[in-house]
């Protein structure tokens, strides 16, 4: 169809049509402030060159050519209570449901690097995760667990390399070689700088423990995802779907730099590089920026990092759906919004996924709604015939053009921050973080309008909603842990503990040394997360945010 079709049918079809019974908007667009139009062509698309076919370059429409045909996605919900041992509890449940990986969310304490009995970690212990001070705990939290035998993904950044030795140190201890374990630890300090603030250390020396991660895993842990590149939690803070991925894979960029020049060769790091997305309602727009994302790491990788693996070409992701559209208002209907929200990710290509209970929005999931959360993937994997074919949108003008016009934005943002000197000088200069908080307030002010729809919170709601339990929390969970800790303290070896832990100062004052082995060496010794990350907050300092 050529352009002057699409004129005539506006001129002698549309229009008329319009002025008989008026559209319900003056203008439509999507979530993200992309205007959509009422019809879409091939004239509004790319065409085929940036296409392709499924499993090669730029593999817009999937990095493997079987896809879901071969095996489904990975299933990983997330889960993380008040202590260790209810953790492992849920993740036992979990995997006899049809599980296939774990995932672990941790405290904020462990998060910032302070042990369960530290002052700054009063009143916080196991509220928004699971409390890890010593390898005790990790060995609480997997007990009974083959660390063989399944895929465990770790949610956590700034103590990243802490809680990757504590789970190598409890795999030696079950006896499992090291190029036998696999997983992904997220590790993407940068981000939270722009949108979450559970950062420890300046920014150069978080990208030096990074770099050591990548290199000791390289060598010892070759089936382990050292970073997860994260755009979930700037999309949660507001970002829209092209800054969501402008900002992220602007910091893989800072990634990627920053090993290459600590002498690693792209190709040797760059296939165990990970992404995590979020899924938004939206479900074309969604799976357009999935799709978008693949094609831009292809190009960037080959093309501005000279990487000639085609492994190295390839991003994987995992995929969350949004916790920011989760309401406490009829929290049933948060099963259809996740329902939408994964099969955007599982149209999109996700290699993982992780479906949000209906009642996060309340409290930790029950047992109940994590199963229904879990049946929810299972049924499209199933039932729903999305996985029966490789990239099932593709061809579409309408998904077609907005992974065009998705990338078009994502890469403008990508410049924009090059020309600033890199992600970290964007950082500085408070950049990223402007950008999403202007979204989020004109996210706002069309919520508060009644302009944007969120069903039970400002249209269709329902007075005298019942009131729905969440999952009971221990209320003695942090007296145990802090009592954990102690004996832990009181039984092991203190002079190989000091002498494990003057070795980590001495490779962290030391340019060319890899902080790793020695934070392992920690980790086997009992050394708590707070007296490592101590040691390094003594080499290193902390970030001070700068001020507005």
């Amino acid at each position: 169809m050529s352009d002057q079709d699409k004129q005539r049918w506006e001129r002698e079809t549309y229009n008329p049509a319009v002025r008989r019974v008026p559209e319900r908007k003056a203008s439509f667009e999507t979530e993200s402030g992309l205007p959509v139009e009422p019809a879409y062509t091939a004239e509004d698309t790319g065409g085929t060159t940036s296409l392709g076919l499924p499993g090669e370059y730029p593999f817009t429409r999937g990095i493997q050519p079987t896809m879901y045909r071969a095996r489904p996605w990975t299933m990983r919900q997330y889960a993380g209570f008040s202590s260790p041992e209810e953790s492992n509890q849920r993740f036992r449940y979990l995997l006899a449901e049809g599980q296939t990986g774990l995932s672990v969310a941790f405290d904020l304490p462990t998060q910032t690097g302070y042990d369960a009995d530290h002052e700054m970690a009063r009143g916080e212990v196991g509220k928004v995760g699971v409390p890890i001070s010593s390898l005790a705990d990790m060995e609480e939290l997997f007990r009974g667990i083959p660390l063989g035998q399944v895929t465990t993904s770790m949610t956590i950044n700034a103590t990243a390399p802490v809680l990757l030795a504590l789970y190598v140190a409890f795999a030696k201890k079950q006896g499992v070689s090291l190029d036998g374990i696999g997983g992904t630890i997220q590790n993407d300090v940068l981000k939270e700088y722009i949108a979450r603030g559970t950062q420890i250390y300046p920014p150069q020396a978080s990208l030096r423990l990074t770099t050591d991660l990548f290199r000791f895993c390289t060598a010892e842990v070759p089936r382990w995802n050292t970073i997860s590149v994260s755009g979930y939690h700037m999309r949660e803070a507001g970002a829209t779907a092209p800054q969501e991925l402008g900002f992220s894979l602007a910091n893989g960029i800072a990634y990627v730099q920053a090993a290459i020049e600590a002498g690693l060769d792209v190709d040797e790091f760059a296939s165990r590089i990970s992404f995590f997305f979020v899924a938004h309602n939206n479900l074309f727009e969604e799976a357009a920026k999935f799709r978008a994302a693949r094609r831009m790491w292809a190009r960037i990788m080959r093309d501005r990092f000279g990487a000639k693996d085609p492994r190295s070409w390839m991003l994987r992701f995992h995929t969350q759906t949004a916790g920011v559209t989760l309401q406490a208002q009829q929290p049933d209907v948060n099963v259809v919004r996740t329902t939408i929200q994964g099969l955007a990710a599982v149209l999109g290509g996700t290699q993982s996924l992780h479906v949000n209970s209906k009642d996060e929005a309340l409290g930790l999931p029950t047992e109940e709604s994590a199963r229904l959360a879990l049946r929810t993937q299972q049924v499209l994997a199933s039932e729903s015939g999305v996985a029966d074919t490789v990239d099932p949108l593709a061809g579409s003008y309408y998904v077609e053009h907005l992974t065009d016009r998705i990338e078009e934005e994502a890469l403008a943002l990508v410049g924009r921050i090059d020309d600033m000197g890199g992600a970290v000088a964007a950082i500085e200069a408070g950049y990223q973080r402007a950008q999403i908080e202007e979204s989020a307030y004109a996210h706002l002010k069309l919520v508060e309008s009644g302009e944007r729809v969120i069903v039970g919170v400002n249209a269709y709601e329902t007075p005298g909603q019942p009131y729905v339990e969440p999952q009971a929390t221990d209320p003695d969970a942090e007296s145990r842990q802090i009592e954990r800790l102690r004996r832990v303290r009181l039984d092991r070896d203190q002079a190989t503990v000091a002498a494990s832990l003057q070795r980590l100062e001495e490779a962290a004052t030391t340019r060319d040394a890899n902080t790793m082995p020695p934070i392992v060496e920690c980790a086997e010794a009992y050394a708590t997360l707070g007296e490592i990350c101590d040691t390094l907050r003594g080499v290193f300092g902390e970030f001070k945010q700068p001020e507005d």
